[in-house]
């Protein structure tokens, strides 16, 4: 992630397409020892290749990933009152949790 991360700011900086030095250079900047296996790799999975076309790709096939709201939401209303039940009882714990919070054990900010 780290390398795609370092190519990806130096496109976004009008480097249309970074070599492996200029991705060693961003990454030993900030500390990190650059792997070369992983550095080539990712290097030949781009190579020739329009990154903004590629993360439109990729945007593209995670909008028809299912998320599982659509679930979650058909089966809470099909229980009927349980669901308004479980809610109430999710709500006291964070009322409980708050005021434990709010214990600041004998001094305040302006004391």
């Amino acid at each position: 992630m780290k390398y795609l991360a370092a190519y990806l700011l130096l496109t976004s900086a009008g480097n249309a397409s970074p070599s492996a030095e200029d991705i060693k250079t961003v990454l030993s900047s900030v500390g990190i020892e650059p792997e070369e296996d992983r550095l080539s790799s990712l290097l030949s999975e781009l190579e020739g290749k329009d990154i903004n076309e590629l993360i439109a790709e990729g945007s593209a096939k995670l909008a028809s990933v299912p998320t599982g709201g659509a679930v979650a939401a058909a089966a809470g209303g099909a229980g009927g009152a349980a669901p308004a039940e479980a809610a109430e009882e999710e709500a006291a714990p964070a009322e409980e949790e708050k005021e434990e919070s709010d214990d600041d054990m004998g001094f305040g900010l302006f004391d």
